[in-house]
C-alpha cells in the first residue's frame, strides 16, 4: 500500500469480508473459477490491480444496501509486475484489518495449456511477436512463482473438465456461504449420465422444442423456448413435482452436514427441456437460499 494512503479502517466481526484472489497460468481456468464464485454470490472483478484491492474492499463494505460480504478478484500476467511483488503485503494488511483473504493458484501442465490454446486459437498474453507459446508459458511460470509459493491452495486443472473445476472451487469455498451448496446441471442422455450426479431426473417425456424449426437452434435459456414450455401444463406439473420432492429432501441432506448436492436433469439433446428446468429450479432456490450453481454440460 502507498505510504501516503490512509490506513484501512478495521472491520467489525459481523461485517467480516471473505476475499478470494484467483491467480495462475493463463488458460488454467481462472474465468471458470470466477464464474463459480459469482454463482455463490461473490462480487467478482477480473484483472484488478493489486494496489486497488483495499479500495475495493472498502467500497463493498461501505455499501450498506448490499448483502455481499464476499469478493473474488482475478489477477494474472496482464497485471503490472509490481502488483505481484506487493500482493503479499497488501493481503497481510487486509488480514490485519479483519478481512479473511484466500489466495488460490490455478496450475496446469504445459502440454495441456498448449493444447487448449491450439483449440481455442486464443493468443497467450505474453506471446508477443517472436515469442513462441512454449516460451511464453515458461516466462509466465517464472513471473508467478512467488504467488504460487504463498498460495493457500494450488489447483491443477490439467485433468479437470469445466464442471469438475467449478465444483472443486465451489466446494472448497462454499464455507463463505451458509448452508448446503446446490448444483443444478443439464445434460444429454445420448452422451451419457454425469458421473458426479447425486440425483438424476429424466425430462424426455416432456414436449421437445427440437421439433419446432424456429426453436431448434435456440436453447432453454432463450425466451421463445421458455414461452413454449411454459405454455404446456405437463411441463408445469413436472417442475412443481420436482421442486416439491427436492423441497422435502434437501433439508434432510443439510441435517446430515452435507456441503454439496448435485441435481442433474437430462433430456435427449441437453439443449432445451433440461436447460429450461435447470434454470427454473435454480431461480426458484436462489429466491430462498445462497449457494446455488448451474452448469449446462452440452452448452458449455
Amino acid at each position: 500500500m502507498n505510504e501516503n494512503e490512509p490506513p484501512l479502517t478495521p472491520f467489525n466481526a459481523r461485517e467480516a469480508i471473505h476475499l478470494i484472489v484467483l491467480t495462475g497460468l493463463s488458460g488454467g481456468g481462472k474465468t471458470v473459477a470466477l464464474r463459480a464464485l459469482e454463482d455463490l454470490e461473490f462480487y467478482c472483478v477480473d484483472n484488478l490491480p493489486g494496489s486497488l484491492l483495499p479500495h475495493l474492499v472498502q467500497a463493498v463494505l461501505q455499501d450498506r444496501s448490499s448483502r455481499r460480504r464476499r469478493i473474488a478478484v482475478g489477477m494474472d500476467v496482464r497485471n503490472r509486475g509490481e502488483d505481484f511483488a506487493h500482493l503479499p503485503t497488501v493481503l497481510s494488511e487486509l488480514a490485519a484489518s479483519g478481512v479473511e483473504p484466500h489466495l488460490i493458484f490455478l496450475d496446469c501442465r504445459d502440454e495441456v495449456l498448449i493444447k487448449r490454446y491450439s483449440e481455442t486459437r486464443r493468443r497467450h498474453p505474453l506471446a508477443l511477436r517472436g515469442v513462441s507459446l512454449a516460451d511464453a508459458i515458461v516466462e509466465e511460470r517464472r513471473l508467478l512463482r512467488p504467488l504460487m509459493a504463498i498460495a493457500e491452495k494450488v489447483i491443477d486443472s490439467s485433468d479437470l473438465n469445466v464442471h469438475q473445476l467449478r465444483r472443486l472451487v465451489a466446494t472448497g469455498y462454499a464455507q463463505a456461504t451458509e448452508g448446503l451448496t446446490l448444483m443444478f446441471q443439464s445434460f444429454a442422455f445420448k452422451r451419457g449420465l454425469p458421473l458426479d450426479a447425486d440425483f438424476v431426473f429424466d425430462a424426455r417425456c416432456l414436449p421437445n422444442p427440437h421439433w419446432q424449426p424456429h426453436l431448434r437452434p435456440l436453447s432453454g435459456k432463450d425466451a421463445p423456448v421458455r414461452e413454449y414450455l411454459d405454455a404446456d401444463p405437463m411441463v408445469g406439473e413436472y417442475f412443481a413435482d420436482t421442486a416439491r420432492w427436492l423441497d422435502s429432501w434437501i433439508p434432510r441432506f443439510e441435517q446430515d452436514d452435507r456441503s454439496y448436492l448435485t441435481v442433474s436433469i437430462g433430456c435427449t439433446g441437453g439443449r432445451h427441456r433440461s436447460v429450461y428446468l435447470v434454470e427454473k429450479l435454480a431461480a426458484h432456490y436462489r429466491s430462498q437460499r445462497e449457494g446455488v450453481l448451474t452448469f449446462h454440460r452440452e452448452l458449455e
